[in-house]
């Protein structure tokens, strides 16, 4: 009987020691942290791995510092104009500190969520539907700074804040729709003037090249028509020069005397007889051609007339 009493305490004492080893072993997991309270009072922040506290005595709570999104539910604000939206955003928030976390705030994640809803209302009420739409960046700015100012009390970070969904009523949508048409059109329109304005820009542009190669053109074809008279003028001046000189030269190598001269000089003006001009201008030299005349004649008597038959 004793045997088996003792049988019975040796196997409780392995049981409670087994016990005490299973509770004195912990593991933490990567990304997490394990906060050791003792008799309900902060002791120690084991980070992950494996670790160990007093069974029994010491208890172990593991807190996750990980940056967590936390997708708020849809609510509806409204805007500075009196406008109705209904806006959803992602908070992205992590434990910075765990002490703060845990012993500053009875729930930090239920406190983060609750006051995203009143930072939305706030700074949507401080904006107009426009900027709503058009500046998403810097509400998630003013979400992340008015947020911050409670959360880093609780130990908790806010590292961003992106704006979901913003959704005004329907009259709304059909209205922007209808500006968003009206603005589309507007700009086809200017586009359009634009490039008739350039096509017409484009065609002045060519007529005036065009004319202005012309205009060289008909310059250039002057010049040259202008270069080929003024050649041909040279030549015929050159050629006439040359007929003179020839003649003055084959006369001179004669050695004319005035009997000849006054022969040529009648030769000259008979040529001028045979022309079909009605007028015949006699030179001034009227008195030496009729005394050329005159020797001709008494040359033409010193011959000797033929006899006749």
């Amino acid at each position: 009987m004793v045997g088996i009493v003792l049988a019975v305490i040796a196997g409780i004492i392995v049981l409670l020691v087994l016990a005490a080893i299973l509770k004195a072993v912990r593991i933490v997991q990567q990304g997490f942290v394990g906060v050791i309270t003792r008799f309900g009072e902060f002791k120690d922040i084991k980070n992950p791995g494996l670790t160990f506290i007093i069974p029994f005595i010491e208890v172990m709570k593991i807190v996750d510092v990980r940056e967590t999104p936390r997708t708020g539910d849809r609510q509806q604000v409204i805007t500075r104009d009196n406008v109705a939206v209904i806006v959803n955003a992602t908070i992205f928030s992590q434990v910075v500190d765990v002490r703060l976390a845990l012993f500053t705030n009875s729930d930090y994640l239920v406190s983060v969520d609750n006051l995203a809803r009143t930072s939305v209302r706030a700074v949507f009420g401080s904006i107009t539907l426009d900027e709503a739409f058009s500046q998403r960046e810097r509400i998630g700015t003013m979400l992340q700074t008015q947020m911050e100012e409670a959360t880093d009390k609780w130990g908790v970070r806010i590292n961003r804040v992106e704006v979901l969904e913003i959704t005004p009523p329907e009259q709304i949508l059909q209205a922007m729709a209808l500006q968003k048409q009206a603005d589309q059109e507007k700009r086809a329109r200017i586009l359009e003037s634009e490039g008739q304005q350039q096509s017409a820009v484009n065609v002045a542009d060519g007529q005036r090249q065009a004319a202005i190669k012309e205009a060289e053109g008909a310059q250039q074809s002057d010049i040259l028509r202008a270069q080929g008279r003024r050649q041909a003028l040279i030549l015929e001046a050159e050629g006439r020069a040359q007929a003179i000189a020839s003649v003055y030269a084959a006369i001179k190598a004669q050695a004319p005397d005035p009997t000849l001269v006054a022969i040529l000089q009648l030769d000259t003006l008979a040529k001028f007889a045979e022309s079909p001009n009605t007028k015949l201008i006699i030179p001034a030299e009227s008195a030496a051609l009729l005394g050329a005349a005159q020797a001709i004649k008494s040359v033409m008597a010193d011959v000797p007339s033929t006899p006749s038959s």
